[in-house]
């Protein structure tokens, strides 16, 4: 056998860069990279040494470089993915937020923590965390929970069983999500003679399963029994490319479709039988058909929350579920009848047995008076006062071109955006699994370097731009441009209008209702321009309009700062969410809303 002496972290770098997609590209496009004494001398040394084989990119956050390579991996559609090393302690802590993140969500990324020494000769060494009853323990076994596949190595040889583990996780629909190698720093450094072979490019397949045959036809029954069936467009729909296959299958039988926030552009905003958003954030003309819906099939979603109304959005006391889904974990969720299949050849084979069997055509009343409600909140204000959150978008809205990519992951926004944006296919990025403030900057920056062609707006309100905007240095140092609309509130707005609709008291969320000695005035312009990005403040909805185009121009990020009303939400749309509501209180307000919730309890249907 033929040996080639390498150190572990060298053999990783090289593994790596000869891991390929079936479009003939590097699965692990780069590697961000944070040094530490926990992994510059291993890791380090073997990321300068790969040079463009495997390209190393540096941020300013362990985090937010790891909510970038997420980003970046979404928007491939999980095709291809990055890799993120960071040193022991907390740097490696930093990412477990995102790891958990790609959890929720199935993304695939690679991340690569430093650790401490296998040999233990120093213990304890500088951020080593001492389990006083688990001499094996480290920071690192945090990821365990969060991570889809954990390994430690701990061994050069390791790397033999881990890698192929690594990639394989990575790159199966099913299981797909976050991988955490917590590599020992002395282990980096020790040199073992590995096969040449294991270096030998590989091309890495994903596969489409095929739906079982018994589950096919079930699934089928319950469609050709149904009256008023319902399609519920997940993220699997965007990752399994069935965006084309769902069109043509809802329009040859005539089935209305609602779209989750990770589904949301899966259809054109235009398609007549596409009724928007279910649930919490859902159109009326959504949750309308819902309501109504016999039969519920979900493709590639997982059911969440915020999906079914707390199931309260499929009122429907006979109605039934199926859930196309690669994961037979949420293919089964809620008594659904399960179909275990890529959504693509799931809806192929489903359409070729319908034949041409027919719904009744949807009315088309309540999508017409979903966008009329949708221009009157969007519109532009007619007074001086300040502008609301669906103004901003409408602004945003108007000028989008049809290669403008919107995102956000938390607060107001998401909600509004999924009731009022037009998405065109591919228009559309949300962070909702997770709704982790702090993605978005992050974010946004990797979108723009996945799809360098397209115009990405972050629309992102002032609390979570305050939780992590450092990665927007990054982006100019690297020159990946993109724009944010940062509305400023002041405070968390979102939370704010929740508090009180469960009874509460404004109490901690806005700066004016916070137990604070100054109120802050903070200069969000001066804060980004000091970064390096272009950055100004709109007095008016029309100067934001202005801004996004000329943003359109620059090679660096734009930053455009309007200050907002922290009230109105969406405007329209909506259904109930379960926020636990205290059973005791002493006010008449607090014992209305759990009067009310309790109304709402006794709807939920949690099982067919």
């Amino acid at each position: 056998m033929i040996t080639i002496r390498l150190t572990a972290a060298q053999a990783m770098m090289r593994w790596l860069s000869v891991q390929m997609t079936d479009e003939g590209e590097r699965f692990i496009e780069a590697c961000w990279a944070i040094f530490g004494h926990g992994n510059v001398a291993g890791i380090g040394e073997a990321l300068h040494g790969i040079g463009d084989a495997l390209p190393t990119l540096r941020g300013q956050n362990e985090q937010t470089m790891a909510h970038a390579a997420i980003a970046y991996a979404k928007t491939k559609k999980r095709r291809r993915a990055m890799a993120v090393t960071s040193s022991i302690g907390p740097g490696a802590t930093n990412m477990v937020t995102a790891a958990a993140l790609a959890h929720v969500n199935r993304l695939p990324v690679l991340l690569i923590p430093g650790d401490v020494f296998a040999n233990r000769r120093p213990d304890p060494v500088l951020q080593q965390i001492e389990d006083m009853g688990d001499g094996t323990v480290s920071a690192n076994d945090c990821f365990r929970p969060v991570s889809r596949y954990y390994d430690r190595i701990s061994r050069p040889e390791h790397l033999l069983t881990a890698l192929p583990r690594a990639m394989q996780v990575m790159t199966d629909p099913a299981n797909c999500g976050p991988v955490t190698l917590a590599f020992c720093q002395d282990v980096q450094a020790e040199a073992y003679d590995y096969p040449q072979a294991f270096f030998a490019p590989k091309v890495w397949h994903i596969r489409r399963p095929e739906p079982d045959a018994q589950e096919l036809e079930q699934a089928l029954h319950l469609i050709r029994a149904a009256k008023r069936p319902v399609i519920v467009a997940g993220g699997g729909v965007i990752y399994s490319q069935a965006e084309t296959t769902l069109l043509e299958f809802a329009t040859r039988h005539r089935i209305a479709v609602v779209e989750t926030q990770a589904g949301k552009g899966a259809l054109d905003w235009a398609e007549p039988l596409n009724l928007g958003s279910p649930g919490v954030t859902g159109t009326d003309a959504g949750n309308a058909a819902c309501a109504l819906a016999d039969l519920i099939i979900g493709v590639g979603t997982r059911f969440q929350d915020f999906t079914t109304g707390s199931w309260t959005a499929f009122a429907n006391p006979d109605r039934r579920l199926i859930s196309i889904n690669l994961a037979g974990y949420d293919a089964q969720k809620h008594g659904a009848q399960p179909l275990v299949a890529d959504a693509r050849i799931a809806l192929e084979r489903i359409g070729a047995a319908l034949g041409d069997h027919r719904f009744a055509e949807p009315d088309p009343a309540p999508r017409a008076e979903w966008f009329a409600l949708a221009d009157k909140a969007t519109a532009a204000p007619n007074h001086d006062g300040l502008p609301s959150d669906a103004q901003l978008i409408g602004a945003v809205q108007r000028v989008a071109g049809p290669d403008t990519v919107v995102m956000c992951a938390a607060g107001t926004m998401p909600g509004a955006l999924q009731v009022l944006w037009r998405a065109a296919p591919g228009g559309y990025h949300m962070e909702y699994g997770y709704s982790c403030m702090g993605y978005e900057v992050a974010g946004a920056m990797g979108i723009a370097m996945a799809r360098p062609q397209a115009q990405v707006i972050c629309m992102v309100g002032d609390g979570s731009y305050m939780m992590a905007n450092s990665e927007l240095a990054t982006a100019v140092m690297l020159k990946v441009p993109f724009t944010i609309v940062l509305a400023d509130n002041r405070g968390y707005g979102c939370i704010n209008r929740l508090q009180q609709g469960c009874g509460g008291a404004e109490f901690n969320n806005m700066y004016a209702t916070s137990n604070l000695v100054q109120q802050p005035q903070i200069d969000f312009v001066a804060h980004a321009a000091s970064m390096g990005a272009y950055a100004e403040k709109a007095a008016t909805i029309a100067d934001v309009e202005a801004a996004v185009i000329a943003a359109r121009d620059r090679d660096i990020p734009s930053v455009i700062v309007i200050d907002t009303e922290a009230l109105t939400g969406a405007g329209i749309g909506g259904g109930w969410w379960d926020v636990a509501v205290p059973e005791v209180g002493d006010t008449d307000k607090l014992r209305q809303a759990r009067a009310d919730y309790e109304t709402w309890l006794s709807r939920q249907q949690l099982v067919n």
